[in-house]
């Protein structure tokens, strides 16, 4: 959702991604996939749309896309992930990506000025800073950091074998975005200080 991918360019086979990235509701996504080889696998789920023939014994699917649209879509989804990527081409990849790369670039330069904070990704190309508050438990400092109303996630990321790699239980991670200003990364690094301060009084 922060920056332009182009497919073609790419030359993806496949590529999946999730609507509430965007800002559409949740439950909505998409899979892209190259025709000719969508073409050759097989659905494994089933219901009406998808089917162009049923015989005794055997039963003839649609032409991809739709042999992979089992029953009923997610009509409202649809609705909203369509208006949420007119958002966000009505605000342009190219702002999105320069704002949200500044947002990062300033806080990580704080983040990284303060004892006691480890920054994992201090070069990474999207707006997500994974850290920790050395000694302190990730979802201990995430309860402290919300009772400053600051939204951060903690935990795996879905990336397990990435804390293994770190040597981590988990860790702490925060993301930009449009609705994003420099107040937000300001209030970012004074919640991690009285998180940190408030953990090292013990």
């Amino acid at each position: 959702p922060h920056m332009k991918l182009d497919v073609r360019e790419l030359d993806v086979d496949f590529l999946a991604f999730s609507g509430h990235k965007m800002f559409a509701p949740t439950g909505i996504g998409i899979l892209y996939g190259k025709k000719d080889l969508l073409q050759t696998m097989e659905p494994i789920e089933f219901g009406g749309e998808m089917v162009d023939q049923v015989e005794k014994d055997r039963v003839i699917w649609k032409d991809t896309p739709l042999r992979f649209e089992a029953g009923t879509p997610n009509i409202a989804g649809v609705i909203g992930f369509h208006g949420a990527i007119d958002f966000i081409r009505r605000i342009g990849f190219d702002r999105i990506h320069e704002h949200t790369r500044n947002m990062h670039a300033y806080t990580v330069s704080k983040l990284e000025a303060i004892d006691g904070v480890t920054v994992y990704n201090p070069t990474s190309e999207n707006p997500i800073i994974t850290f920790n508050i050395d000694g302190v438990h990730p979802h201990d400092a995430q309860t402290v950091l919300d009772q400053y109303k600051i939204g951060v996630r903690a935990g795996h990321h879905c990336a397990q074998l990435v804390s293994r790699f770190l040597g981590v239980s988990s860790t702490i991670r925060a993301s930009f975005h449009v609705y994003n200003d420099r107040r937000d990364c300001d209030a970012l690094i004074e919640g991690i200080v009285k998180a940190r301060d408030f953990f090292n009084a013990f």
